[in-house]
């Protein structure tokens, strides 16, 4: 059976609609969706991102949220361990940074190609 426009599909889709995933994928993006899943954990990795140069001192967190610094650091390793953020440290501080490649991969997990039922819902 020919779908039309189905060999587009394959170059158009995302990884989701094309295939299913495989264990080890659906086991790592788990990860950083369940660190996203926390409102702390996504505010942290929003900040990251849009602080000046692209990184951010541990130091420069803690002020937005109500929550102490050792608590900030444990969401922190989280996004870390996630594979969301990067990390190094510099004298007693720990500067983090956005590892771009990982919110490409969610990115082109999550779109969905135009004219499925998902666009048509997220249109709503």
């Amino acid at each position: 059976m020919v779908v039309l426009g189905q060999d587009d599909a394959v170059a158009c889709c995302s990884p989701m609609v094309r295939e299913p995933l495989g264990e080890e994928a659906a086991v790592d993006l788990a990860k950083m969706f369940k660190a996203l899943a926390d409102p702390v954990r996504l505010r942290l990795l929003s900040l990251i991102a849009s602080h000046e140069g692209g990184e951010a001192c541990v130091c420069d967190l803690t002020g937005p949220f109500d929550v102490s610094q050792p608590t900030i650091s444990h969401h922190l390793k989280v996004l870390r361990e996630a594979g969301l953020v990067g990390s190094e440290r510099r004298g007693t501080w720990v500067y983090y940074w956005v590892l771009p490649a990982a919110l490409a991969r969610l990115s082109a997990l999550l779109q969905a190609p135009a004219g499925t039922a998902a666009a048509a819902a997220g249109a709503r």
